[in-house]
């Protein structure tokens, strides 16, 4: 591992002066929160920061706070297993403490962040092994012709990486809104707008800029008759990232669907939200034939590589399976 500064910040405004100084020095700078996959990267040598700010150390970003209209804001510094354990979340956003309760181990919830969960980097094996691919500076997406097994259905090209999140297709069904801040100060975006395709950029996945970080991510006042839940797919019992994952919430009058989220995980470069499925069902009675119509239309534009095209039909089923546990 490549030596570093490590520098505990006081708040939001000590990490722009840290990194505002990194900067006037030339040097490189990463952000910690738990940590639980930087450290790994930084032993890899995927990542070389010359300074690592730690943010563990800002007060008020690891909890849940009551937010104006009757919502929450919860710290992007809150572990995951807190998240899962806290009762207004358990109460309130079920489809949330699902996917949280779902990463990884036991062991490694209690040090990751909701913040880290959302912006890690990719898991795909020419990334971490450190093939030149997109995502290590290079031109070449290995996996097109290579080991594919895993990679995107939907949005993939010219890379086909999947989004390792559990919780951000959960925060993007639940019409959550991040709070950003860095050296150009804080803005405020929907969830759904944070993540960008390898179409814009093949070296992201996200809008961050440099020494930009998820302060806080704040989710609106469940309405009367919300449910929702995320199913996930593994091709193993623990310590894996989804197959193939749902995050559905809809809002129900009796058995007929009033509006509806659906957003996929682990099948494309970006949590992938189901316009046309949601469409369908808004307004309509939620029956197995309409729910079976919806598992269609959420394959619609899939384009499997060579050795992933099983995912197909798991989403096919999943997504109305799903939506029929979902209605009740």
């Amino acid at each position: 591992m490549k030596a570093f500064t490590n520098v505990n910040v006081r708040d939001i405004a000590h990490v722009v002066t840290v990194v505002s100084k990194a900067r006037q020095d030339k040097q490189s700078v990463a952000l910690a929160g738990g940590g639980s996959d930087l450290l790994g990267m930084m032993k890899d040598r995927l990542v070389t920061p010359d300074v690592v700010v730690s943010l563990k150390s800002i007060p008020g970003l690891d909890r849940v706070q009551t937010a104006p209209g009757g919502g929450v804001t919860i710290g992007g510094l809150m572990t995951l297993d807190a998240l899962s354990r806290d009762v207004q979340i358990r109460s309130r956003y079920p489809v949330l403490t699902e996917a949280a309760e779902s990463v990884a181990t036991p062991q490694i919830r209690n040090a990751a962040t909701l913040a880290g969960n959302v912006c890690q980097r990719p898991w795909c094996w020419y990334y971490r092994n450190g093939f030149k691919c997109f995502k290590n500076g290079g031109t070449t997406c290995y996996s097109i012709s290579g080991e594919n097994t895993f990679h995107a259905i939907f949005g993939g090209g010219p890379s086909y990486i999947v989004h390792p999140s559990d919780t951000a297709p959960a925060l993007i069904a639940l019409g959550a809104t991040f709070r950003l801040a860095g050296p150009s100060g804080e803005r405020t975006i929907p969830a759904a707008e944070f993540f960008t395709l390898p179409t814009a950029d093949a070296s992201r996945e996200n809008v961050l800029s440099d020494g930009e970080m998820l302060a806080s991510i704040t989710l609106p006042a469940p309405r009367r008759g919300v449910r929702g839940t995320y199913h996930k797919v593994l091709d193993r019992e623990a310590w894996t990232h989804a197959v193939v994952s749902a995050a559905i919430v809809l809002e129900m009058n009796g058995d007929v669907c009033r509006s509806a989220r659906v957003v996929l995980g682990g099948v494309a470069p970006i949590p992938w939200r189901l316009a046309d499925v949601e469409a369908l069902l808004a307004g309509q009675r939620v029956t197995p034939e309409l729910a079976a119509k919806a598992g269609e239309a959420a394959v619609a534009g899939a384009r499997p590589l060579a050795k992933n095209g099983y995912k197909v039909p798991m989403v096919r089923a999943m997504v109305a399976r799903t939506i029929l546990a979902v209605a009740g």
